[in-house]
């Protein structure tokens, strides 16, 4: 696990090269041919099959303004939700933040990303617990990981800008370790874009922004060292406590072993994105984010050089992090908004 834990107290068409690009080429400027004859003054009556639309108002509106958007750079989202007036919601979309010629720009991808990650600070029974998250929409909603906010009794927020803010638990799923928060009275944030991991592959560039040890919009890149690992975590509410003497302890499976403490009886396996991205303790439930600037998973454990029994002073980045698909996310954001708690 990637959360830190702690005691209280303690695509548009290409045109070939010299093909006019429709439909500004089939309208020639006025008063290039004058010798042609004025249009009559009332439009002849035509058939069915003869019959000449005229564009839409707001249908060719909207075209021109993605279009223009887009020439840009991650503007089509925001106009088409202004003129239709839509919410911010990431799942509207999977537009690419990050203009064609900055892709893969780190410094871009961050600037871009960092205001939609949050800090995540839960108090539990024995102590709190530090994580991080994703806002999904402009009114509050951010995804984080189920090991994060299990068992908490309190939740706070930190935005990038320092805004410390109350949230609450909507929805959780410990069998994909998601959860589903809430920023009480929010409007107006961020909304990162979801993209799809269907289509990752093996060495793609990738961005990973969270909260490690409590160090807020940290960011770090690397690229997809492998897909579809087995990452076992336990559903147990509050096993990723703490070990004895205030040791920090994230529990999970790879690969056979065990890592950083039991995960006990109760777990669940999924399907994850290996990243050399380092990932470190709080990273739990930041994004992991393509060359295009989309989210494409859910960082959610660290594998660490330790022992069974690692301490967070041993426990450290080896390049071997990994993360829930976003497409798992997706699939799951329905059952988390409609309050599950499984």
């Amino acid at each position: 696990m990637t959360e830190s834990t702690r005691r209280s107290g303690g695509h548009e068409d290409e045109h070939p090269e010299g093909t006019p690009a429709p439909p500004y080429a089939a309208f020639p400027a006025a008063g290039v041919h004058p010798e042609w004859p004025p249009p009559p003054a009332h439009a002849p009556a035509t058939g069915a099959g003869h019959r000449r639309k005229r564009p839409g108002g707001p249908v060719t509106l909207l075209a021109a303004v993605a279009l223009v958007a887009a020439a840009v750079g991650g503007g089509t989202a925001y106009a088409f939700q202004q003129l239709t007036g839509h919410g911010t919601t990431a799942t509207d979309t999977a537009t690419p933040v990050v203009a064609a010629g900055k892709k893969g720009d780190v410094a871009n991808i961050a600037a871009a990303l960092t205001p939609s990650v949050v800090e995540v600070n839960a108090t539990l029974a024995n102590g709190s617990s530090t994580g991080s998250g994703v806002i999904v929409s402009g009114d509050g909603e951010i995804v984080t990981n189920n090991h994060v906010v299990s068992g908490a009794s309190s939740v706070k927020v930190r935005t990038s800008d320092g805004t410390s803010r109350t949230a609450r638990v909507v929805g959780t799923d410990s069998s994909k370790d998601l959860a589903l928060l809430r920023i009480e009275g929010a409007s107006g944030l961020k909304a990162a874009p979801l993209g799809t991991s269907s289509g990752v592959q093996v060495g793609d560039t990738v961005v990973a922004i969270g909260s490690p040890e409590g160090l807020t919009s940290t960011v770090t890149s690397g690229i997809v060292s492998a897909l579809d690992r087995d990452v076992t975590v336990s559903t147990d509410e509050g096993r990723s406590g703490q070990g004895q003497d205030g040791d920090e302890q994230w529990p999970f499976q790879f690969g056979g072993r065990e890592f950083n403490g039991d995960t006990g009886s109760s777990t669940t396996t999924y399907k994850a994105i290996q990243t050399d991205a380092s990932l470190n303790p709080g990273n739990s439930g930041g994004a992991l984010i393509d060359a295009s600037g989309r989210v494409i998973g859910i960082n959610s454990a660290m594998y660490s050089s330790g022992s069974q029994a690692s301490s967070s002073s041993d426990a450290g980045s080896i390049g071997l992090g990994f993360a829930i698909p976003v497409d798992t996310v997706k699939a799951d954001l329905a059952k988390l908004r409609a309050g599950s708690t499984s």
